[in-house]
């Protein structure tokens, strides 16, 4: 296994972990604060908004033949 092959793999197994674990992070946030529903949602939806700029990222350099 070559250091690409590696860099590959880890992204492909430890982003989503991380993402995960980031959920959590904001969940018990948001369950110590007692955010309340509207506070737990807009929590996870900045979040969201994260995880989803990481999946465009993604999809665009698949797109342009770069990944």
């Amino acid at each position: 296994m070559d250091i690409a092959e590696f860099e590959s793999l880890m992204l492909t197994l430890l982003i989503p972990a991380l993402i995960l674990f980031m959920g959590f992070i904001v969940w018990d946030i948001a369950r110590k604060h007692k955010a309340g529903k509207f506070g737990t949602f807009i929590l996870f939806f900045t979040l969201g908004f994260g995880v989803l700029g990481f999946a465009i990222k993604k999809v665009i350099a698949m797109n342009l033949g770069l990944d």
